[in-house]
């Protein structure tokens, strides 16, 4: 049985005061939860303040990108050890907008795969179509090319570790969200390519999320599907009591 996992990426939102109290609101409404893994992703100049708001709470701490390497002359860049040091337990790798504005690829996204795993962090690799794509009747061919290029030679016993995040890049922050029987498609999908990549057990153990405009309104039809492990959360995870109802609905 795979356990739900449900992450807050909070993008460029919140200073280290609103983190403390977003983070607290979110563990007051949240006790006692045991069904669902939590997780908030807050930017890296909140992650100190946020590594002590989630002490001795069911709240996990992610990171929204990592450096492949260990140390080294990469200006602006923050290594998956120095994210440990903060108590970080996850990290978000190659979201669409990781991709769109600062040209990462699957061939990048792999490498951070990889440095994750090694360092111990879990990742949370996104894959997705744009709204062209998904038109032209691409989107199989584009999130199994994602699939197998960006988690191509991982072991199999890796994938009952990391996440994988579908995100359909038309529906983030838009307010167009995939049909729970869309999202199940592609899920379905990628739960395939990770059994051809890695075999069934992998397949069968490997959670893989939904992305792209979840609500509290929308979020038990999408995460009753048979494939769907929970979400990754945009605007939602920003506001305590509809990130609360949507992790509600993961468990």
């Amino acid at each position: 049985m795979r356990t739900p996992i449900v992450a807050g990426n909070w993008k460029m939102h919140k200073t280290a005061a609103e983190a403390r109290e977003l983070i607290s609101s979110i563990a007051a409404g949240l006790s006692g939860e045991e069904k669902t893994e939590i997780v908030v992703c807050p930017p890296f100049t909140a992650l100190a303040a946020s590594a002590e708001a989630v002490e001795d709470t069911p709240i996990r701490l992610g990171a929204q990108n990592i450096n492949p390497h260990d140390s080294g002359a990469y200006t602006g860049e923050i290594a998956p050890g120095m994210l440990k040091e903060h108590g970080v337990t996850h990290a978000i790798i190659a979201h669409s907008e990781r991709r769109q504005y600062y040209g990462e690829t699957n061939a990048s996204a792999l490498e951070k795969v990889k440095a994750a795993l090694t360092s111990g962090l879990v990742p949370i690799y996104c894959v997705g179509e744009t709204l062209e794509q998904r038109e032209a009747g691409e989107t199989a061919f584009v999130v199994e090319r994602q699939v197998r290029e960006g988690l191509a030679g991982i072991p199999a016993d890796a994938f009952k570790i990391l996440v994988i995040a579908y995100e359909p890049v038309w529906a983030i922050g838009t307010g167009r969200t995939a049909t729970s029987e869309q999202a199940q498609e592609v899920h379905a999908l990628i739960r395939a390519t990770v059994s051809a990549l890695a075999g069934v057990e992998a397949a069968d153990a490997v959670r893989i999320q939904y992305g792209g405009s979840v609500k509290p309104a929308n979020a038990a039809e999408i995460f009753a599907q048979p494939d769907v492990d929970g979400g990754l959360i945009g605007g939602a995870a920003l506001e305590a009591k509809s990130f609360v109802a949507i992790v509600q609905a993961a468990g």
